[in-house]
C-alpha cells in the first residue's frame, strides 16, 4: 500500500512545480508506484481477483494518461517514459 509520506515523495519526483498535484507526469508516476506495489501483493496472492481487477484498472488509467500526453506533448510523455522505464 501507498503510504502517504511515499506518495508526497513520488509526487515531488515528478511534480512540474512546487504545488503540482494533477498532472499527467505525476498520476502517471502515482499509478505506475502502486502498480508495482499491487503487482508483488499478487506475486505472494494469485487467488486475489478483486485486487486484480483493480490492477488491470490502474493499468488502463495510466494508459490513457499516457495517451493523452503522447497526443499533446510528446517531449512530456518521452520525458516519463524514460524516467519510469515504462517502454522497452
Amino acid at each position: 500500500m501507498l503510504t502517504t509520506k511515499k506518495k508526497a515523495g513520488v509526487i515531488k519526483d515528478a511534480a512540474r512545480h512546487e504545488k503540482d498535484t494533477g498532472s499527467p507526469e505525476v498520476q502517471v508516476s502515482v499509478l505506475t508506484r502502486r502498480i508495482e506495489d499491487l503487482t508483488k501483493h499478487l506475486k505472494k496472492n494469485n487467488k486475489d481477483v478483486h485486487s486484480r481487477r483493480g490492477l488491470l484498472q490502474m493499468v488502463a488509467d495510466r494508459r490513457s494518461h499516457l495517451r493523452y500526453l503522447e497526443t499533446n506533448d510528446k517531449r512530456r510523455y518521452n520525458a516519463v517514459v524514460k524516467k519510469l522505464g515504462l517502454k522497452r
